[in-house]
This record gives C-alpha cells, sequence and structure tokens, in this order.
C-alpha cells in the first residue's frame, strides 16, 4: 500500500477509508483558507508550471532536490492518487452526495468549460465541499455563463466517469489539505497540470495506482491501442502486431488501457504482486 494508506488509511486504502471525507474537517479554517484561494486564482497552476520549466534546464543533483520538497508540500496540501474504475465505485459509495464542475485545469489550458470534476460530500442534499464551492468567488466555477455546479445521483456521475475513461481520461482523488478527501478528476496530458508535473516534469504530485496492468499475451493481437492510450508511456516501444508488454516501472495503474482494449486482454494486478515495482508508489 501507498504511504498515505499506513498513515491515513487504518489498514486499508486511504481513500476507501470514509473517516477521510467527513464533513468535520472542513471546519478547519486553514483548510477553507486554502480552498478558497485554490479556487479563485486558477491562473496559479499557469505560473506553477512556467517555474517548473524553468527548473527543468537545471542539473540533475540539483533538480532531485527541488523536487522532493515539491512533491513533499503537496502532500501536506493538495496530492492525489490514481485509482481504476472500480475503486471509483467504491469511493461514490462511501459518500453521499455528489456535484459536478468546471476542470479548474481545462478553464487554464484550453480556455473553456469542460466538466471532468466531481466534488464529493458526506453531507447530504449537496452540502459540505458543494456548498463551500458554490460561495467561492470563482466566475469560472459559478459564474453566469457556466453551468454551475450540476448535483446529480452517484449512479449519474459514475456513467460520467466511464465515459470519460473511453475518452483516455485517467481517474484519480484528491485531497484538499491532507487527509480531507473532496474532489475526484478525470485527467489526460495536455491539459492536466498536475500530470504535466508529475509525468512531463517528473514531480510527483500523486501516487501511483494501487496496480499494474497485465497483457495476456494469447487475447493480444497486437493492435497497439493500449500504447496510443496510456499516458505514462507504460508499454514497451513495439512494431507493427507485435503483442503488448507493460513496462512494470513506468505503469500507474489507472486501468485504461482496459478500455481500450477490444479483445479483453488486460487486466489489472496489485502493486503488491509485482516485485519490481511493489514498493514503487512515485
Amino acid at each position: 500500500m501507498c504511504d498515505f494508506c499506513h498513515q491515513h488509511g487504518e489498514g486499508k486504502k486511504w481513500y476507501l477509508n470514509a473517516n477521510n471525507y467527513a464533513e468535520d474537517l472542513l471546519s478547519d479554517l486553514r483548510r477553507k483558507r486554502f480552498i478558497t484561494r485554490f479556487f479563485e486564482d486558477p491562473g496559479h497552476l499557469a505560473k506553477g508550471e512556467r517555474a517548473l520549466t524553468a527548473l527543468d534546464v537545471m542539473p540533475d543533483f540539483l533538480w532531485r532536490g527541488v523536487r522532493k520538497k515539491i512533491t513533499a508540500k503537496q502532500q501536506v496540501k493538495h496530492f492525489g492518487q490514481v485509482v481504476p474504475i472500480e475503486d471509483i465505485e467504491r469511493i461514490l459509495a462511501l459518500t453521499t452526495s455528489v456535484v459536478r464542475l468546471a476542470c479548474i485545469c481545462r478553464h487554464v489550458s484550453v480556455g473553456k468549460e469542460e466538466r471532468y470534476c466531481f466534488g464529493v460530500s458526506m453531507e447530504p442534499n449537496g452540502g459540505g465541499i458543494a456548498k463551500l464551492l458554490g460561495e467561492i468567488d470563482a466566475s469560472y466555477l459559478v459564474g453566469p455563463h457556466t453551468a454551475g455546479l450540476e448535483s446529480m445521483s452517484k449512479k449519474e456521475a459514475l456513467a460520467h466517469i466511464r465515459e470519460s475513461e473511453h475518452e483516455g481520461n485517467c481517474h484519480t482523488v484528491w485531497t484538499l489539505v491532507t487527509p480531507f478527501l473532496a474532489g475526484i478528476c478525470n485527467c489526460s496530458l495536455p491539459a492536466c497540470y498536475a500530470m504535466k508535473t508529475t509525468v512531463t516534469h517528473k514531480s510527483p504530485v500523486f501516487f501511483r495506482g494501487e496496480y499494474i496492468a497485465q497483457v495476456d499475451a494469447e487475447k493480444c493481437n497486437g493492435c497497439g491501442q493500449c500504447v496510443k492510450v496510456c499516458s505514462f508511456k507504460a508499454f514497451r516501444p513495439r512494431k507493427k502486431k507485435d503483442k503488448a508488454e507493460v513496462r512494470a516501472l513506468k505503469c500507474y495503474g489507472c486501468g485504461i488501457c482496459r478500455s481500450a482494449c477490444a479483445r479483453g486482454a488486460i487486466t489489472l494486478v496489485d502493486r503488491a504482486a509485482v516485485p519490481e515495482a511493489a514498493s514503487l508508489w512515485l
């Protein structure tokens, strides 16, 4: 299990611990201030990436130290983990209400409203995080030219998230001042700043998933669709019609490759069952 599982999971996957979604965590004024600043100033994402791009030219031995500091800081404030669709369903089962909202990353990177993010709450009737978001002065969230916060059933939310998976989006769950879990995002490059920070700039702001993809060579016909949809480049470079092969040290266990595989040749196995990657989380 990942580091957060031992610290916040009470013996289970940390994102399946109902206590981490508890509304009483929102009573923390520091958390409320952080959430307000985060959503009211979307521009901080672009500023952060510009800083990372500038730091990319630093000698690697210096950059490694900076990366560790970035990851450590984010783990306290706003950190995530890749989760497959099965665990998204389990997360939704723990919560009481769900709202869909505009993606802050896509708002900044593509300049339009794209609704790939979900706020989850233990309080019924749109309370908790949904109520707080509704009070924030962020025009892209609740302005006159947006769809605002869409309350929906857990079944509807799961259907939207499944649809986003078929579009090639990786599912992640996020803290707003750890350990409070309040958001489910559906991410893909190049729009997602979290993925760019983690994958492109090699400064992890989310954990790898608890799983790793595995290919059944007998079922695989070498179509290459898994290679195309993998944001993490976890499949070995291949010639046309070669059987798919997973590089365990690259795989984040998102399971998006499964959706792209028409022959059902890809499954997920527990990361702990793959010795070379069993302790690899960042």
